[in-house]
């Protein structure tokens, strides 16, 4: 025992004030450790915008559109469009005073008194990827110059993505028959039997593959049974948008202003899309309740949730794939019977994307037993990079199935090939518009604007936004 002033004291206990300190020393330990969490959170968030903002020209894509009575939506005349898909590419185009992702287009004049080559297609056309200049339509002109010369090649390009054949028909008969084309191209690509049926189409985008317009020419079925292409005349009126919610409207935000966030959303996006497959069976279902659909869904399972293509590849078609089937043959009916009409010779260019991995040649064999039955040649550009010893996949992006500048390049070599086993093209003779008026020669596309215009035979713009819906197709 220890005897102290005041009398004695025993063994002592741990005082309450104590503990009380350490929990406030631990508590303010915690506190120190997720400010310097947050604190390095913030400077690798700050390191990563930097080196987003000095290693990349831009972050987003940029794109607009106008409605053209009976074309649909094109992109505005004269306008920057920004593409990239944050891996591969950053391009910086700009349209011609047509919309389309070209060069300005020749006179009517200088284009009847050259071997005029016509290419019409979907985004390979449009390829907002690679500049003009790589585009193979003009790498097929400079080759032309220096093998070819005495057929005085020329080209233009009418191309916009998410379409099919049908879809493109009007891009000849309002653009491309105006320059007299002695040989016409369509460039074939593997969304094209899906892009071509209106069924399969909705169901393309309730699953969430691409965004397409919903107002766009398309093939309907008569009572009859046959089909007949309808194109539309006016815009569809603007729908008011929901007022988003305080959270998404601040995400919204973040993505058009920080580089990291967009990107952050992007890489989302890709590993997780949002609802596709549940978007995509709903419509399916919706589908199935209809009388008139009922008996064409019957029995059908998708090869792959949200990817109609890859039903195209398989032996034994389902009927609504064989429906699908008859959309394409009408739209190159349809483009062989305008050729054939005005003195052009159709053929088409087939994408290495239809023979490309996991969808094997089956798509490629259906495209050219049906184009042979209309005696339309079919340029196949897979054969082509074969022969030249060329990987399929060294045509196309490594994140991005769309041709870069080396596949613009063979398919710029495969059309020359052909043309020169078949140089009696560039002497066939060329209608006169089927009976319309040939507007007065200018000196380049801004003069054969104004000079068609004023003739009525190119539609005028209009400025409405476009709208998203399934209901024009079913």
């Amino acid at each position: 025992m220890m005897r102290e002033t005041g009398g004695w004291r025993g063994h002592e206990s741990p005082s309450p004030r104590g503990g009380g300190s350490r929990f406030r020393r631990g508590l303010r330990l915690a506190g120190w450790n997720a400010l310097l969490l947050i604190l390095g959170a913030a400077l690798v968030a700050m390191a990563g915008e930097a080196y987003l903002r000095l290693a990349r020209p831009f972050m987003m894509s940029s794109d607009s559109w106008e409605f053209v009575p009976n074309v649909g939506y094109l992109r505005p005349p004269n306008t920057e469009i920004l593409s990239t898909n944050s891996l591969d590419f950053w391009n910086v185009s700009r349209t011609n005073s047509l919309g389309f992702l070209d060069r300005e287009p020749p006179s009517p004049e200088r284009a009847a008194a050259t071997c005029h080559i016509s290419v019409i297609g979907d985004s390979f056309v449009a390829a907002k990827e690679v500049p003009i200049h790589e585009k193979f339509h003009v790498r097929l002109e400079e080759l032309a110059a220096r093998r070819l010369p005495r057929l005085h090649v020329t080209t233009s390009a009418f191309g916009k993505g998410d379409t099919g054949q049908v879809q493109q028909l009007p891009f000849y008969d309002e653009y491309a028959r105006l320059l007299h084309p002695k040989l016409l191209v369509l460039v074939f690509v593997r969304n094209d039997f899906v892009d071509n049926a209106p069924v399969l189409r909705a169901l393309d985008i309730a699953g969430g593959r691409v965004s397409k317009l919903s107002l766009e020419p398309t093939a309907r079925r008569r009572s009859d049974g046959k089909l007949e292409l309808s194109l539309p005349r006016a815009p569809l009126p603007s729908s008011p948008r929901a007022r988003a919610s305080w959270a998404v409207r601040t995400l919204e935000e973040a993505v058009d202003h920080s580089w990291l966030v967009s990107w952050l959303s992007g890489k989302k996006e890709a590993l997780f899309p949002s609802g596709a497959k549940q978007g995509f069976v709903q419509a399916v279902e919706a589908l199935r309740r209809q009388p008139s659909y009922a008996a064409l869904l019957e029995g059908w399972r998708p090869a792959h949730w949200t990817d109609l293509r890859r039903d195209f590849t398989r032996k034994d078609l389902h009927p609504l794939f064989e429906d699908a089937l008859q959309y394409t043959r009408f739209a190159l009916e349809q483009f062989k019977q305008r050729a054939d009409r005005d003195g052009a010779k159709l053929v088409v260019l087939a994408s290495h994307t239809l023979r490309r991995y996991r969808y094997g040649p089956r798509m490629f064999e259906r495209l050219n037993e049906m184009a042979a039955t209309l005696d339309v040649p079919v340029i196949d550009h897979a054969d082509f990079l074969l022969r030249q010893g060329a990987n399929l996949g060294e045509a196309n992006w490594d994140h991005d199935y769309h041709w870069n500048a080396a596949g613009h390049r063979w398919a710029a070599e495969a059309l020359l090939e052909y043309l020169e086993e078949h140089p009696a093209i560039c002497d066939r003779p060329t209608g006169a518009l089927g009976g319309a008026a040939v507007p007065a020669p200018g000196s380049g596309g801004a003069r054969l604007i104004r000079d068609v215009r004023a003739a009525s035979l190119l539609p005028q713009r209009g400025g409405v936004e476009p709208v998203d819906s399934l209901g024009t197709f079913w």
